[in-house]
C-alpha cells in the first residue's frame, strides 16, 4: 500500500520513525512534511495527508501532532477521510476492521516510539471486515455524510 505520512512541528520528532515502520512493513511511504520542528499548522499537513487519500495518491494516512487530536478532528473535516486517534493497537485494528478507518492519528507528545511501531503495525495489517454489520454500519456513517453535504441536516 502506498501510505501518505505527514507531521506538524510537534510530530516531526517522531515522523521518521513511523516512516521507518511503513517501510520495514513492505509499504510505500510518502512523506508530506514537514520537515524539521519550527512552528507549523496541523490542520495543513492534516489537509495534505487527506488529500493523499481523496486524490487516491495514497492507500492510508499516518498524521501526527502533538497530542493527536487536532489532525483528528482536521482530517474528519474531509470527504472519504475516516480518521481516527488511536493510542493503543487495539483501536488502530478494529478502526480498520469494523470502521473502515484510513487515516491514523497519533500523538507524538503522548506515546513513545516503540508504541508507535506498534500501533502502525495494527493499522497497516488490519483488513476491513466485509461482515454484514460492520458494511451496515459504515454505510450509516457515509449516509449521515452524504446528507450534511446536501445540507438536509
Amino acid at each position: 500500500m502506498k501510505i501518505a505520512v505527514a507531521a506538524d512541528h510537534a510530530g516531526y520528532p517522531l515522523k521518521q520513525t513511523v516512516i521507518e515502520t511503513v517501510r520495514s512493513l513492505g509499504h510505500t511511504a510518502i512523506d508530506l512534511g514537514t520537515d524539521s520542528t519550527e512552528s507549523v499548522d496541523y490542520p495543513d499537513y492534516a489537509e495534505k495527508a487527506g488529500l493523499a487519500i481523496v486524490d487516491g495518491k495514497a492507500d492510508r494516512a499516518i498524521v501526527l501532532c502533538g497530542s493527536g487530536v487536532g489532525a483528528c478532528i482536521a482530517g474528519n473535516k474531509m470527504v472519504g477521510v475516516y480518521a481516527c486517534l488511536c493510542h493503543d493497537t487495539y483501536s488502530a485494528a478494529q478502526g480498520v476492521q469494523h470502521d473502515q478507518m484510513n487515516m491514523l492519528c497519533l500523538g507524538a507528545r503522548i506515546i513513545g516510539s516503540e508504541l508507535a511501531k506498534c500501533i502502525v503495525r495494527s493499522f497497516l495489517e488490519a483488513v476491513p471486515s466485509d461482515a454484514p454489520r460492520h458494511l451496515r454500519r459504515v454505510d450509516k456513517i457515509k449516509a449521515i455524510e452524504e446528507m450534511y453535504l446536501k445540507g438536509k441536516a
